[in-house]
């Protein structure tokens, strides 16, 4: 069975997760207060300090009046108004260059020391290339709201949560791979593919949310279950050609996330009640619960975030609960993907 006794390399990858489950929450608290697009440029390197002196901070204020979510948004705010929005986008960057630090400065030291296994190597690059990207990809995400709209497109959105929880998967799985699998864990076909099917609706369910948080959509129709008087609102059906309303309708997306998220908790319980009648190991069955109750504490606080009109802490404690969700199918996918039998 696995041992809890941890390498300093596994240590040190637990800490990355952390810090990218922190950069989820800072993303989130900087979309939820309308401060992403604050810093209308991207500088890497010189990007590093926030303006020094009041002429410096009216320069950058001036750049920001140049574009819609001033001009259609926020025309009339004060100097000290835009100082608030920009520290938090200003502090998400930063926290992403910090995360690259974290990672790439031990990576560089454990390597050197040999202490990185040659069969891991690669992985330990894929990470890496995978952090980068993920820069790329936030600032690719907010020049979209930079051109003749004050929002950022809600695929592009999507995409750079979903690549953030990838990297945390990721990082989990190396950090799980690197002590091995328990030689005794054994898991009949059916509970495997039950498990893939389960993994994948969530993944689904994360792009819908992605969506549904571009697009603003938890502000409206919040009622649970139905929407508002009826189980699907008109204005879920208003786009033609009707797959439209699968992507950029605001109402058909919250109507496939709300009953997605019901969908994934119902596969849960399944794949626990098959666990539990299968001769399975208990480490499996304990994972398949772990997961079964982080679904349903994630589900309640999406209900809760709906029906209380989305206010920040609600709305920041289900985007970062995720990360926790994330990291319990990850374990138990880990645990599982290999050993089917």
């Amino acid at each position: 069975m696995f041992s809890f006794e941890l390498t300093r390399v596994q240590q040190w990858l637990l800490l990355v997760c952390a810090t990218v489950v922190l950069m989820v929450a800072v993303g989130g608290a900087t979309r939820l207060t309308q401060s992403g697009l604050s810093m209308v440029d991207w500088k890497p390197v010189s990007g590093i300090l926030p303006p020094m002196s009041e002429s410096a901070w009216q320069a950058e204020f001036d750049k920001y009046k140049q574009y819609p979510e001033y001009q259609k948004l926020n025309r009339g705010m004060s100097l000290p108004e835009f100082k608030k929005i920009f520290y938090w986008e200003y502090g998400h960057r930063v926290l992403g260059r910090l995360i690259g630090l974290v990672y790439a400065l031990p990576l560089f030291i454990f390597w050197a020391m040999g202490h990185i296994p040659s069969e891991f190597r690669a992985r330990f690059l894929v990470a890496l290339l995978l952090g980068g990207s993920q820069g790329l990809l936030g600032w690719f995400m907010v020049k979209s709201g930079l051109v003749d709209r004050p929002s950022v497109s809600h695929f592009r959105l999507a995409a750079h949560l979903c690549l953030a929880l990838l990297i945390l998967a990721y990082l989990f799985d190396l950090c799980l791979a690197l002590k091995g699998r328990a030689s005794d864990i054994r898991v009949p076909h059916s509970l495997r593919r039950l498990i893939t099917w389960l993994i994948g609706l969530f993944v689904l369910q994360l792009v819908y949310g992605g969506f549904t948080a571009g697009l603003k959509a938890g502000l409206g129709f919040n009622t649970y279950p139905m929407m508002g008087d009826t189980w699907i609102a008109e204005a879920a059906l208003t786009l033609v050609p009707f797959w439209h309303n699968l992507v950029e309708n605001g109402a058909m997306i919250q109507f496939i996330h709300r009953w997605l998220g019901l969908l994934v908790l119902v596969v849960a319980s399944v794949t626990l009640g098959l666990a539990l009648s299968q001769k399975v190991s208990q480490v499996v069955k304990r994972a398949v619960m772990l997961c079964v109750g982080l679904l349903l504490v994630q589900f309640a606080l999406g209900v809760t975030t709906l029906v209380t009109y989305v206010p920040l802490h609600w709305a920041l404690s289900h985007q970062v609960f995720a990360c926790f969700v994330v990291l319990g199918l990850t374990y138990l996918n880990f645990l599982t993907r290999s050993t089917a039998r």
